[in-house]
């Protein structure tokens, strides 16, 4: 089962959307690959748009790749301003490691000319409606089913 790590960036009006977005590429490619950071980088206009509708508010920024997972979610106003809840500390990992993306929580009213947008710069970056999870890989859903199951009358019976 892979492993997920959540970090949490203060987000308007601590910073505003394209400096948030900025801060999320550098925790993303911290390991140091320009094409990452440049492909990431020619989203930005698009991610800060998102970023400043608050999408990531309660619905994260997700980064898959051959590692863990890592979501990122921001917090805005009153929440911002204290960093009590926040964590934008460095990871352990290179997120972006191997067969990576980046998906981006959108309302769904903007679903479509974000898919659009992103599109015209990346493969690997995408838009999710906001309301809907992130797509498991089906080796995780097999993963998960053939995880430990109890056998209630088993239980019962010792």
């Amino acid at each position: 089962m892979t492993s997920v790590v959540r970090r949490d960036f203060r987000s308007i009006p601590h910073r505003d959307a394209s400096a948030t977005w900025a801060a999320i590429v550098d925790l993303l490619t911290a390991g140091g690959d320009v094409a990452k950071r440049k492909e990431l980088q020619a989203v930005a206009g698009v991610a800060s748009s998102v970023i400043a509708d608050q999408g990531p508010r309660a619905s994260p920024i997700v980064a898959t790749c051959d590692g863990p997972r890592t979501r990122v979610y921001c917090s805005y106003d009153d929440d911002a301003l204290d960093d009590a809840s926040s964590n934008e500390a460095k990871l352990g990992f290179d997120a972006l490691k191997g067969d990576w993306q980046v998906s981006l929580p959108v309302a769904e009213e903007d679903l479509a000319w974000v898919q659009s947008a992103l599109k015209k710069h990346s493969t690997r970056i995408i838009a999710r409606d906001k309301t809907e999870g992130v797509v498991v890989e089906k080796e995780e859903q097999a993963a998960a089913s053939s995880s430990m199951t109890l056998d209630v009358e088993g239980f019962w019976k010792s």
